[in-house]
């Protein structure tokens, strides 16, 4: 009962650490319960298969964490419009296996390599699991654990130096010293070792805090221009309305909704993820031909100097079998068809600009690791508008350059808002400011629309730029370079929201760099397993 509380406990100090609801400071000794119960029952307990015990107390503890703190899943709905329960079902009891098999790892090394080795490989092992998710095709990212303070940027400027993977090497690093120093206490009752250790763990993470807060206040990189935005939420039901609607209509009502809020010189119009052009897609073999988008310049005619970024459906069609993209997929007898999630920038007398999206949502817009799984499942997968097949991507980020004023648009497409590194290859390309179209309204009025707003702060602190965010419903929002909310909408307006948006040209550490921890934590992790291998090498040689 005792190991069963601990695992609890952990659940509960996991899950209310988390945005948006949250409070993070929680998340410093969250693991410390975990690490208990597996030291009680490895060290002291008589369980005959304490590995199984071990596990299954940590699957308790991350199901629960999982489901309480991306429960709002349930929220999507299957195509006769009944709640997807393979939606919630599949992310929550996989994604808790992935952390109990990381945790199981770290128990099997501590056993056999000792406490101090053992802490070290968890540290080691998590860093190299979250890397890992945040590129595989199965990638679920959203309980990083350096995203917890995505409410607070004011404790986490310097995520602009080591980003948010190095906020998780932060918070793992506490929860190790805070076990360290409740372990060496239990053994010793050692009052000095007690005061050095925690003071050591209170300096730990008061000084970033510190640094941080000076970062914070001391802000005050000069801007090379500015651009006023507006950006269009037209609130479509994606179930009922924004996929199914007649593509004229829709694209009226969002030109009204532009029109009629356009006060003043407007630099960008930005729309949301997919906004255009409503039923079918958009062929990217005749984009100067499409209504569609001559209907935007059209539009853009009668506003001189102005810019429409859009998120669109495309698609390319193929006509021979010769090098075709492995996404491609048959309509019929000669004819192969590649669809995109694509984001596209509009300016009168140009060619249109095109950036497909490149992190996919797994089950909707990508079927992972399909030659495996399609066998295996079918077409049982989520569906909540996308397709059971998968959609193409490009390799490489671009930026879109305004030919009236400085602006480099980063198209930053809905899901890709939650991945640093990957953001931070933008601003490579020479974006001043981020835009990110996105569509949160698959989930009703729940916590998924509101942590994916406020993972975009993340984004905003490690490449100090502005952003842009314009969703279909859900927020749309503008974020400084600090990651502070300076303007922002209401879940289920049709509304819009004016930004005058700072551009900065400054490429920080943490953009130039990345996930430097992260690099750094699996060479750790291959030499422990390297040093494991030899000592038990060594050990067999002296045996025998």
């Amino acid at each position: 009962m005792k190991y069963i509380l601990l695992a609890l406990i952990s659940a509960m100090l996991l899950s209310i650490s988390w945005p948006t609801y949250g409070v993070p400071f929680f998340i410093f000794f969250a693991l410390v319960p975990l690490l208990m119960m597996e030291h009680g029952i490895s060290k002291f307990s008589e369980y005959s298969r304490k590995s199984w015990v071990v596990f299954g107390l940590s699957y308790l503890c991350f199901v629960i964490w999982n489901i309480v703190t991306t429960g709002w899943l349930y929220g999507s709905k299957n195509p006769d419009g009944s709640h997807s329960m393979m939606a919630v079902v599949f992310p929550v009891l996989v994604n808790s296996f992935l952390y109990s098999l990381v945790f199981q790892c770290y128990h099997w090394y501590k056993n056999a390599q000792g406490t101090y080795w053992g802490l070290a490989f968890f540290i080691a092992i998590w860093m190299s699991f979250e890397k890992f998710h945040l590129g595989w095709q199965l990638t679920w990212p959203w309980l990083n654990l350096g995203n917890v303070f995505s409410d607070y940027p004011k404790v986490i400027q310097w995520y602009d130096t080591l980003g948010a993977t190095g906020g998780s090497f932060w918070i793992l690093l506490v929860n190790i010293l805070i076990f360290y120093t409740v372990r060496t206490w239990e053994a010793g009752r050692k009052r000095k070792d007690l005061i050095k250790n925690s003071a050591i763990v209170a300096a730990l993470i008061v000084i970033p805090m510190i640094i941080s807060a000076v970062q914070y206040n001391n802000f005050d990189e000069k801007p090379v221009g500015t651009v006023n935005i507006l950006m269009l939420q037209p609130d479509l039901d994606p179930y009922a309305e924004k996929y199914s609607q007649d593509s004229m209509v829709i694209q009226n009502d969002l030109l009204n909704l532009a029109e009629s809020n356009s006060k003043g010189k407007i630099d960008y119009y930005i729309a949301p993820e997919t906004a255009l052009p409503g039923r079918g897609s958009i062929s990217e073999n005749a984009f100067e031909k499409s209504i569609i988008l001559n209907n935007l310049k059209t539009f853009l005619s009668g506003h001189p100097g102005s810019v429409f970024a859009t998120g669109i459906s495309s698609h390319r069609m193929y006509t021979s079998p010769e090098n075709l993209p492995e996404e491609a997929y048959q309509l019929n007898q000669g004819l192969w068809v590649e669809s995109f999630n694509s984001a596209v920038q509009v300016i009168p007398n140009h060619k249109v600009e095109v950036y497909h999206k490149g992190k996919l949502v797994p089950g909707v817009e990508i079927f992972p690791y399909m030659n495996y799984l399609k066998p295996v499942l079918g077409d049982a997968m989520i569906n909540l508008g996308g397709t059971v097949a998968s959609l193409g991507t490009d390799k490489e980020r671009v930026a879109f350059s305004n030919p009236f004023n400085k602006g480099k648009i980063a198209p930053i497409i809905c899901y890709e808002s939650i991945y640093g590194e990957f953001t931070g290859d933008y601003v490579k390309k020479g974006a001043n400011f981020l835009a990110i179209m996105t569509n949160d309204s698959w989930w009703g009025v729940t916590e998924g629309h509101k942590q994916l707003l406020s993972y975009a702060r993340l984004r905003a602190i490690e490449t100090r730029r502005e952003i842009a965010r314009a969703a279909n419903s859900g927020i749309s929002a503008h974020i400084d370079a600090r990651g502070e909310i300076a303007a922002d909408t209401f879940y289920g307006d049709k509304t819009t929201l004016f930004a005058k948006v700072n551009l900065y040209d400054q490429m920080t550490f943490y953009t130039r760099a990345g996930d430097l921890l992260s690099r750094f934590s699996i060479f750790a992790l291959g030499f422990l397993l390297f040093y494991f291998l030899i000592k038990k090498f060594q050990n067999r040689i002296k045996k025998s």
